[in-house]
């Protein structure tokens, strides 16, 4: 089973692309260093205050992979809010 978990971010005090970029890469990378999974941008990545973010991870526990998502859910919010940004929405779906 896959789990695929959307984040919308937006991220307000970014002014310029590299100020976004480095947001999200102090995501991706404590994201994928905590929990083993695997991130990218999947929208917005022309815009400076938003980003759309793919986090996916492959289990054959249903239950194992909802508890990984809830708890990278939660992470990505503190991470997001410590950068300056907030996760104003999210996604969860199972494949």
């Amino acid at each position: 089973m896959i789990a695929f978990l959307t984040l919308e971010l937006r991220i307000e005090g970014a002014h310029s692309l590299k100020d976004k970029r480095q947001v999200l890469r102090s995501l991706k990378d404590r994201l994928r260093g905590q929990f083993n999974v695997a991130v990218a941008e999947l929208d917005h990545t022309d815009l400076w205050q938003r980003a759309t973010l793919g986090v996916v991870s492959i289990s054959d526990s249903r239950d194992y992979l909802q508890g990984l998502m809830h708890s990278v859910e939660r992470q990505s919010t503190r991470i997001a809010n410590n950068a300056g940004a907030e996760v104003a929405d999210s996604f969860l779906e199972f494949l």
